[in-house]
């Protein structure tokens, strides 16, 4: 006995090593033959891991196992994928394996599907990606062409998604969460197919969402008669979210198509299955929901689908005096009555239409009506709507479980009527768009954490005419701020039905605007924001206005803005400015330029004007005049400037310093320093004691500066200090960095008593009225300065320059004795003859060009005797001169 077990389990030991083993030896030819599956049937790229095979998993059955199949589209859908698969199973009789598939096929018995996700798309062209079968002339030959057979008696497809889109309609279709497992026998030629399936459905046509994640669920027994491929109905319950639907009829595939004869409705007429047809996420929990009267919904579906027809169909919903209350809330939805149908009578898909014939409901004595068509839903979709009612906004939240982030409050009435076309919503074609009837708002308040001041509509009335809305009259109060707005609304459809801009022009007036009031101060509240750090703030692609703004006063910070004026233009993310002025700092402000976020990185583009500007009030209200001008912290008087400036913003609108450029004109009125808290005036006073700063005269004061990279450049400018003439230029940054040079063009009478008793020995107007350049090198920052001159060196170089004075006076001198002294002799030699007076001229002239020309300024054409001085030329001459005047005088009398 003992050995009989011992053989046992060698054997079985043996057999499952084989099992485990054998599968290697045919995975090869498992995957070969996938391949040659996919290359001679599929026209598309297929991508996959790997195949594996084994007989343990679905034993006695062999299992094949196809990991991360990837199958992506050739053209005209190159490169995008149709499907992905995280793994495909077969199983089948291990006998199969050993088939010759160019002789005879495969049979497979199920198949099991993981994580599935198909995309199907249909371009604007009519081309299909999932057209993807090789056609008959690429197709493998003909005995070769069914490598695989079906047997079937399990399939599944497990977690899986599928994605339609038709481009060419404006349709599409998300199933998500999409579970599907069937068993039957599909070998014989009457049979039936047992399956379960749950997905949750989207569905929209034309940007307009029919189904929205609705779960839908079917348990359905299905007749197979497969020798006429029809395909019946029998036990079956199906579900929409929790209403629950049952199916009779068939479908039978011919050769053009599908013909379908099919009837559905709801097996119970309770009003409880409406609200189980809303999402549970909306409609919470309806199990202890008093309700009153019938819903029904029935339907029809009747004719031959196919590419040019669709079948015949009539669904209606109907509900009569019905009403709900939730049990935990206070108020009841009464006289709730609804008729709609949705219909097609032709098989053409576009004469599919809505009617909504009634669509009303009463909440505490508030009463809502409302009617409308739908028609040519899948091309230019006609709209005709009439809605006339009563609505407190608190009471929807009394009455539903509606989910809000603040509650609402206020009173809105509305008769309105409009009949129009898609086209014309997203063209703008305005004459097609009619609209009659008015909307009014009172009393309307809306808090959030994401703003300071709860916001109080008091009042708002609008017109609803062709095309545009008026507004009549909008009053809104929020913190200590009111605005008061009239205007025009255009495309106002457009923005709430398609894609479109909401267009306006308005006029808004304000007696007081605090910006504040507008903006949260809860720290928290910005936490919860689920905003990327790396995104900015957007001014709204949908906003294309125009405000027209007057506001007496305009709080903004620490500014107080009187007087305002101007014009905001909001268009394609940018906002621009035009003619703002305003009086501030007991001067005028005029404001220009705009504001752009389209970009990655928003950015500004200003122009400021501004004139009488108190200097101190200004500093102390502005940041940029800080950053710009931080010396006018030092000033008092007034100031007149234009600036002109560009660059970007950060997450929160405020200025990137670093980025802005520009340049600046100022000019300053009746303007003086106030030195009292100056560390950098008092350093100019310590190392140049000869000026008072507080008597510096900067009346009329012009200067241009350029700023770039964090840097201002100051482009030189001169001022005065009594009789001394001052030139700054320089640079400083937005970091309060300093690297000025002023250069002080100082007059001699204030270098001290030696320079001046030097001028004094002099005694000329030259030397009394000379001035030496002082340069004070002025650097670090505004906060710690450091000032260096050049004053000592200065003194120095003038001391020389007196010494070079004297000299020169004491040559002077000297000359002019030699002058006089000559002119007695010439004036006594008037009676000569002419002879004798170009001679005395001559010799003269000679006497005084060596004496007045230095010997290095002798022209070449002029020989010169280097040994005789000037002495000896005067000694000479006057010898000359006093002996030949005998000599002349006898010649004469002869």
């Amino acid at each position: 006995m003992k050995k009989t077990f011992k053989i046992i389990g060698i054997t079985l030991l043996i057999a499952l090593g084989l099992l485990i083993a054998i599968p290697f030896a045919f995975q090869g030819k498992i995957t070969d033959m996938v391949k040659k599956v996919i290359n001679d049937n599929l026209n598309v790229k297929v991508e996959f891991n790997d195949v594996s095979l084994s007989f343990i998993r679905s034993f006695p059955k062999a299992h094949v196992n196809v990991n991360d199949l990837v199958i992506t589209n050739f053209e005209p859908f190159r490169d995008e994928t149709l499907a992905t698969a995280k793994g495909i199973a077969f199983s089948m009789s291990i006998k199969e394996l050993f088939k010759d598939t160019n002789k005879e096929p495969i049979v497979i018995n199920s198949i099991s599907v993981d994580e599935v996700l198909l995309t199907l798309k249909t371009d604007e062209f009519g081309n299909n990606n999932y057209d993807i079968t090789k056609n008959d002339n690429t197709a493998s030959p003909k005995g070769n062409e069914n490598n695989f057979a079906l047997d079937i008696e399990d399939y599944s497809i497990n977690n899986s998604a599928l994605t339609y889109i038709d481009e060419s309609t404006n349709v599409s279709v998300y199933i998500t969460e999409l579970n599907h497992a069937g068993h039957g026998i599909f070998s014989s030629e009457t049979s039936e197919l047992e399956t379960t399936s749950e997905a949750n459905v989207s569905l929209s046509i034309d940007s307009t969402n029919y189904l929205s994640n609705n779960t839908i669920k079917l348990d359905a027994l299905i007749g197979l008669d497969l020798r006429n491929n029809t395909y019946t109905f029998k036990e079956n319950q199906g579900f929409i979210n929790e209403l629950p639907i049952q199916f009779k009829g068939h479908i039978q595939q011919l050769d053009n198509g599908q013909d379908i004869d099919i009837t559905f409705e709801n097996p119970e007429s309770d009003f409880k299955n409406f609200l189980a047809v809303i999402p549970k996420v909306y409609s919470k929990n309806i199990e202890n929901v008093q309700t009153t009267g019938d819903f029904k919904i029935k339907g029809t579906i009747k004719g031959l689908s196919s590419e040019e027809t669709i079948p015949n169909f009539d669904i209606s919903i109907t509900s009569n005096n019905a009403s709900f209350k939730y049990p935990d809330l206070p108020k009841r939805v009464s006289n709730i009555n609804i008729s709609a149908f949705i219909k097609n009578t032709t098989g053409n898909v576009d004469d599919t239409f809505v009617d909504i014939e009634t669509l009303d409901f009463i909440i505490d004595g508030d009463v809502f009506k409302s009617s409308a068509t739908l028609k040519n839903l899948t091309k230019n979709m006609l709209v005709n709507a009439n809605i006339n009612g009563v609505l407190n906004l608190a009471n929807i939240a009394k009455a539903y479980p509606i989910t809000l982030e603040t509650p609402l409050t206020g009173i809105l009435r509305g008769n309105i009527n409009t009949a129009f076309d898609m086209k014309a919503i997203e063209t703008n074609a305005y004459a097609r768009i009619k609209n009659s009837g008015s909307v009014s708002i009172t009393d309307f308040i809306f808090s959030s954490e994401a703003i300071a001041n709860p916001i109080h509509i008091t009042e708002a009335n609008m017109d609803f005419n062709t095309g545009t809305v008026s507004l009549n009259n909008f009053k809104v109060k929020t913190g200590d701020s009111d605005l008061k707005a009239t205007g025009t609304i255009k495309n106002l459809l457009g923005f709430l039905l398609s894609d479109g801009n909401l267009q306006g022009d308005f006029k808004v007036n304000s007696s007081l605007f605090k910006v504040s009031d507008f903006m949260t101060e809860n720290e928290a509240a910005q936490k919860k924001k689920i905003i990327n750090e790396d995104e900015s703030l957007k001014i709204p692609a949908f906003l294309d206005c125009t405000i027209n703004a007057n506001a007496n006063t305009v709080v903004y910070d620490n500014l107080n803005l009187k007087d305002v004026k101007g014009t905001l233009v909001i268009k394609d993310q940018k906002a621009s400015l035009y003619n703002l002025t305003s009086s501030m700092f007991d001067g005028a402000l005029a404001l220009a330029g705009d504001v752009t976020t389209k970009g990655k990185t928003p950015n500004f583009n200003l122009n400021l004007n501004a004139n009488d500007f108190d200097i101190a009030k200004s500093f102390n209200g502005m940041e940029l005049l800080q950053n710009l001008a931080p010396i006018a912290k030092l000033l008092q008087g007034k100031l007149n400037t234009n600036i002109t400036l560009k660059g970007n913003l950060d997450n929160d609108f405020s200025p990137v310093l670093s980025s802005v450029t520009g340049n600046a004109l100022a000019e300053l009125l009746s303007t003086k320093f106030n030195t009292d808290q100056s560390k950098l005036i008092s350093s100019l006073e310590g190392a140049l004691n000869f000026i008072d700063f507080d008597k510096l005269n900067l009346n009329d004061l012009k200067t241009q500066f350029e700023f770039a990279d964090g840097k201002v450049a100051v482009k030189p400018f001169k001022l005065k200090y009594e009789d001394i003439a001052i030139e700054i230029s320089g640079t400083h940054g937005f970091d309060k960095t300093v690297d000025y040079k002023a250069i002080f063009n100082v007059p001699t009478k204030y270098l001290g008593s030696d320079i001046n008793r030097l001028i004094g020995k002099i005694d000329m107007v030259e030397a009394n009225s000379l001035s030496i350049p002082v340069t004070a090198n002025i650097t670090g920052s505004f906060t710690n300065p450091t000032v260096k001159t050049d004053l000592s060196s200065g003194v120095k170089n003038l001391t020389q320059q007196l010494i070079k004075i004297e000299k020169q006076k004491l040559l002077n001198q000297s000359k002019d004795k030699v002058k006089n002294m000559l002119g007695d002799i010439v004036g006594a030699n008037k009676t000569k003859t002419d002879s004798i007076k170009k001679l005395q001229d001559n010799s003269v002239k000679d006497i005084l060009s060596g004496i007045i020309k230095p010997q290095g300024t002798q022209t070449d054409s002029i020989p010169t005797d280097s040994t005789k001085t000037p002495e000896k030329k005067i000694k000479n001459v006057l010898g000359g001169l006093l002996g030949g005047q005998k000599k002349t005088q006898k010649d004469t009398v002869n």
